[in-house]
């Protein structure tokens, strides 16, 4: 993202303007590792066709290391480096974390070591169901679970988990070239529309966008509670996104049975009506945490942070909680 709203920063000082620009690095690749699980319900018939946890995420995922193209103080880092500075592991009970580094004490103007991968496999639609027991939050920590494909914004980005700060609640963003705008075509939904156009570009970035109205959707009271799943349906009628509780998830996703018929209203429903599903292929899935940037910087201080954003980047201390714990991520085609 290399722009802001200041509409969304008038009506919405803590709100998530999405947007990370597609590099080389992110275009079309694929990999077969996939695990196939044939699931029927009364509605669909859903094949589990990727499940990746644990050693997965380091195996058939990619680092991206070079600059951060959102302006983020961050050295994003290989495999290799951020698997010796113990900032990607896998923990005892198969849980996957991708961590800030949060001991070296940084001088001025530097940038602080983090990570960014992306998936090997590309999408053209699907279901995915993403459980995280642990997000980063925190002053100048902009974290994102989000999908995107070649040549932003002309194959689309998909967010499906972004924030900045310790903004209250998730913001979910569709970004895309031209001809597409944000309509549930009278659908109901949890959240809150703000932002209509989803044509993306350098000069104007901020897409279409819905807020979350559950405080348990974003940060602190995310992880309080451990986490949950965020479950997106990418298919010719459009774009549905849901947010589930820890102790909300549907038995139905915990059996790798998902049947979204079955579930509850999603928190946002973008419908192909008014933006075509063509605006969106080859989607590599992405998760990664920069620190201020286009984004974060721009909003520090109306968030209510301390100091400057930059200032926050030399203090280790204020990165104690910049960890994603990831427990799996699985597709269904």
């Amino acid at each position: 993202m290399r722009s802001f709203s200041t509409l969304f920063l008038a009506l919405l000082p803590l709100g998530a303007l999405a947007g990370k620009h597609q590099h080389k690095s992110l275009r079309s690749r694929h990999a077969n590792h996939a695990r196939t699980l044939h699931v029927r319900n009364n509605t669909k018939s859903f094949v589990l066709q990727d499940m990746y946890t644990g050693q997965s995420f380091l195996n058939d995922w990619d680092f991206f290391s070079d600059p951060d193209p959102t302006h983020g103080s961050v050295n994003f880092q290989t495999k290799d480096q951020a698997i010796a500075k113990n900032l990607t592991f896998v923990q005892s009970d198969g849980t996957t974390v991708l961590a800030v580094d949060d001991t070296s004490a940084l001088p001025p103007n530097s940038n602080r070591d983090s990570v960014r991968i992306t998936s090997k496999k590309t999408y053209n639609g699907g279901l995915f169901i993403a459980d995280f027991w642990a997000m980063p939050h925190g002053c100048s920590v902009w974290p994102a679970y989000w999908s995107v494909g070649p040549n932003w914004p002309s194959a689309g980005e998909i967010d499906v988990l972004e924030g900045v700060h310790n903004q209250p609640t998730n913001q979910y963003t569709l970004h895309t070239g031209p001809g597409c705008t944000l309509s549930s075509d009278n659908y109901r939904v949890s959240a809150n529309a703000i932002s209509s156009q989803c044509a993306s570009s350098g000069a104007d970035n901020n897409g279409c966008a819905f807020l979350d109205t559950d405080t348990r959707s974003y940060g602190k009271p995310f992880n309080m509670i451990g986490g949950g799943v965020y479950a997106h349906l990418w298919n010719s009628e459009g774009i549905k996104m849901w947010h589930f509780a820890r102790g909300e998830i549907p038995a139905d996703i915990t059996a790798k049975q998902p049947n979204p018929a079955s579930w509850p209203a999603p928190a946002a429903f973008w419908s192909a009506k008014s933006c075509s599903m063509n605006n969106f292929h080859d989607h590599s899935l992405v998760i990664d945490t920069t620190l201020c940037g286009d984004f974060a910087g721009a909003t520090y201080v109306s968030a209510g942070c301390p100091g400057t954003c930059a200032g926050a980047v030399q203090n280790p201390d204020n990165f104690r909680f910049a960890k994603w714990k990831i427990n799996y991520i699985a597709t269904y085609q």
